[in-house]
């Protein structure tokens, strides 16, 4: 379930179902994104352009942002890639929608990392479980 964090000038989003705690968003930002306060998510501590930036760089689309301030939005990448990481997941950008086996629309986003190893909880997406050894190939 998506969560919103919100100011004046940005909403930060998060879904927690998509992330894989790369911790791309606490390294670079830790004055916004901070897991030992609460709520973990404040956008009052920096510029709507670097929260953008940051959230940017999330590989998995758990974070997104919603420029409130006539700042620019994400933008959609023009065309499709797909890059395979050697020891995890693959990973998508581009203006996707992925379905389930029925044809359903179960996502639709920008930026989505896909388990290989079948271990995700979560599949078709990844959930980090490579990282904690509990692959099972």
């Amino acid at each position: 379930m998506r969560k919103e964090y919100g100011c004046q000038n940005i909403t930060v989003s998060f879904d927690p179902d998509l992330c894989t705690h790369v911790g791309i968003c606490l390294r670079e930002l830790p004055e916004v994104f901070d897991r030992g306060r609460r709520p973990w998510v404040d956008p009052d501590h920096a510029s709507p352009e670097r929260i953008a930036e940051v959230i940017m760089h999330c590989p998995t689309g758990a974070l997104q942002f919603e420029r409130r301030d006539g700042g620019p939005q994400e933008p959609v990448p023009e065309e499709t890639t797909v890059t395979i990481d050697p020891d995890g997941p693959m990973l998508l950008r581009g203006n996707l929608v992925i379905k389930d086996e029925s044809g359903q629309v179960i996502r639709r986003g920008t930026r989505f990392t896909l388990c290989r190893c079948s271990s995700s909880r979560n599949g078709p997406f990844c959930d980090g479980s490579h990282r904690w050894g509990k692959s099972s190939g």
